[in-house]
């Protein structure tokens, strides 16, 4: 079912249609579908005007249950099977035996028939409802731990997807605070990014795996349309440095007091620009850098302690001064800002509508220079082994926050 209608009738056009002329376009509408083969204005007057048939009428739903256990069979024949049943991210997996789910379980309070939220892999899919036992499963399969289930709940209890279908492949990423991160011995130090921390990584995979198993399915070409795909999606799952912070944690910024334990979930992962300093130049480096950006997508800074003491050092003392420091030098000319499908899809019905700061974008001369994010948009977490003054800057949205206590 999609959008309320058990069958829902298309017509389809070639992809992409950015950057296409207005005669490429034209030939699109005047010719065929090339799925159906039939003449594509035809199709959509015949989706619109014709009355609802048998298929039309045929039920509300679809069949969307999968079995609770599968057939006993050899640990090579089980791995095959959910390989090829796409239940997995084509890594080994743990198999998710009655007796692992059981231990799962209890690393939380709730009961295993708790409704715990719902998924879709896009906005145009039917949502689907998933209990405990259902996350249990797949964070089994993930290989974590039941001490980090609560964290594995919250994540599924956001409502975002690991899994999104977008065409530009957006991955999420996720920032624990508080002090479950010390509790699960979660890794922010060196190597935070990378598979180095069983906390860390297992967790990750545990989001994604129960994204593309409880929302609709994840496979290419049917349920995931990322033209490229994205590695952000493996594991991207960091805690934040809080004890070698010279500044507020995330979380506290958000409005949660320091002993909360909480999940920040951003979408994005799609640009990375990375640096060092602050030097010399860090002006030039970071404008260079927020000039790069896609301007749909506001930047998640991922700063190493040592980075962090240094804008501290030049008169940056919170967070929120150096944040808005980025948005006041996050710079574009009007044209190249309207120039992105992106902005055009999501941003220039709120300009048309007056919405501010876009309409003032919106009817900026060409090149006129503008600034291309709010401060509000901006995030900044500090993490790092402190081996080196490195920082990353990466698409990320900032989408959920929730609790983890409440999952514990």
């Amino acid at each position: 079912m999609s959008m309320g209608m058990p069958r829902l009738r298309q017509a389809y056009v070639p992809q992409p249609v950015v950057d296409r002329s207005a005669a490429d376009l034209r030939g699109y509408i005047e010719g065929q579908d090339p799925v159906s083969k039939q003449p594509f204005m035809q199709e959509v007057l015949n989706g619109l005007l014709s009355p609802l048939d048998e298929a039309d009428l045929q039920g509300l739903t679809f069949e969307r249950t999968t079995p609770r256990l599968v057939q006993p069979d050899s640990e090579d024949n089980l791995q095959r099977l959910f390989e090829e049943n796409h239940w997995t991210d084509m890594l080994p997996i743990v198999l998710p035996t009655e007796a692992r789910v059981e231990a799962m379980l209890k690393g939380t309070s709730h009961a295993a028939d708790t409704i715990v939220g719902r998924l879709r892999p896009t906005a145009f899919r039917e949502f689907w409802e998933f209990t405990v036992e259902k996350v249990a499963v797949n964070a089994v399969m993930a290989g974590a731990r039941p001490e980090y289930f609560p964290v594995i709940l919250a994540l599924a209890s956001s409502g975002i997807s690991a899994r999104s279908s977008s065409t530009n492949s957006f991955a999420t990423i996720t920032v624990v605070n508080g002090p479950i991160r010390n509790e699960i011995a979660m890794n922010s130090g060196i190597g935070v990014m990378g598979p180095y921390n069983h906390a860390n990584a297992t967790i990750g995979r545990a989001f994604g795996l129960l994204s593309q198993n409880l929302q609709g399915g994840s496979v290419p070409d049917d349920t995931y349309m990322g033209s490229l795909g994205n590695w952000y999606a493996y594991t991207a799952v960091l805690p934040e440095a809080e004890e070698r912070s010279p500044w507020q944690p995330l979380h506290v910024q958000k409005g949660f007091k320091p002993t909360d334990s909480v999940a920040s979930i951003f979408f994005g992962g799609w640009y990375t620009h990375a640096g060092y300093g602050p030097r010399a130049t860090w002006q030039e480096k970071m404008r260079r850098s927020l000039a790069a950006v896609e301007q749909y997508s506001p930047p998640l800074f991922v700063m190493d302690p040592i980075v962090a003491r240094g804008f501290v050092d030049l008169g940056f003392d919170t967070k929120e001064k150096l944040i808005a420091w980025c948005a006041d030098n996050a710079l574009m000319t009007a044209r190249e800002y309207w120039d992105n499908q992106w902005i055009q899809y999501l941003m220039r019905p709120r300009a048309v509508a007056g919405v501010e700061p876009y309409a003032s974008r919106f009817t900026a001369k060409p090149d006129e220079v503008i600034k291309i994010f709010e401060p509000s948009e901006i995030n900044i977490v500090v993490a790092g082994g402190e081996t080196q003054g490195a920082w990353k800057m990466i698409s990320g949205s900032l989408r959920a926050t929730v609790s983890i206590d409440a999952w514990r």
